[in-house]
């Protein structure tokens, strides 16, 4: 894959094998989501993101000794960290919009730990819309590392819910705060270039990296400026303000949203 080194590859199998030490036959498969699985990884900005699927609910010390042999502190990640998600089958191959997994592990040199054993347990504020997103990411471009195809494990989502995530996304990077003034926001390009990929994903249903929305809608001459310089500014460039980011976002959660 494109952009991931030797080390990241040789992490994600030894996370493959040490899962696997854990759940043994249960262990249905494991996907690479996110920057690897849409072959965007960046070094040193990235996080790699990973789905395992297991065959029937995991018992909580299950669940806690797949964490332990996973954290950064026992498996070191190379990237900014391991966003890690456990699913039944049934769950993954489901189309819900429901969070529905059986344990989420996020560890890392650049990322706070957290271990979340039950969705229940999840902050609403932090968004629960994560998760089906993601596993519709995973059904177009899941990087198999171990079991069947990732088309054929993850359900995508009906149109109407697809439309219904985006919007709850958007609406929640948007209640984020932002500095004060019309100066540089690092971070303000993560959001307008998340935000592109929305859009292309509610007009076209293909998931893109960020970039690659953006430069998808740069070809045809949409918000030049803005996402060029958010492009840019992944590369080191100035990021756009904040008040501008919001305005696009805004832009794109009128258009996304569903209309009933």
């Amino acid at each position: 894959m494109a952009g991931m080194d030797d080390e990241v590859r040789g992490y994600l199998a030894e996370l493959v094998d040490r899962a696997r030490g854990v759940l043994g036959d249960d262990l249905v498969g494991a996907y690479a989501a996110g920057s690897v699985g849409l072959d965007a990884y960046q070094p040193g900005r990235s996080d790699v993101d990973v789905a395992l699927v297991v065959a029937r609910p995991l018992g909580g010390p299950t669940k806690r000794t797949l964490v332990d042999r996973l954290r950064h502190e026992a498996l070191p990640c190379p990237a900014r960290g391991l966003e890690l998600v456990v699913y039944r089958r049934e769950v993954a191959g489901s189309g819900t919009a429901d969070p529905g997994f059986e344990v989420e592990l996020n560890t890392g040199a650049g990322m706070p730990f957290r271990a979340t054993y039950a969705p229940s347990d999840r902050p609403t504020a932090d968004g629960r819309f994560w998760y089906a997103l993601d596993r519709s990411i995973l059904h177009q471009s899941g990087l198999t590392l171990l079991g069947p195809p990732a088309a054929e494990v993850f359900g995508d989502l009906a149109p109407g819910d697809l439309r219904r995530l985006l919007a709850e996304a958007l609406a929640w990077w948007l209640a984020l705060p932002t500095p004060p003034g019309d100066g540089p926001a690092p971070g303000a390009e993560d959001a307008v270039l998340g935000a592109c990929r929305s859009l292309v994903k509610a007009r076209e249903g293909v998931w893109l990296s960020k970039a690659d929305a953006g430069r998808r809608l740069l070809d045809r001459g949409e918000d030049a400026d803005l996402i060029g310089r958010s492009i840019a500014a992944r590369r080191g460039g100035p990021p756009p303000s904040g008040p501008e980011a919001r305005a696009f976002q805004r832009r794109v959660l009128a258009e996304v949203a569903p209309t009933h």
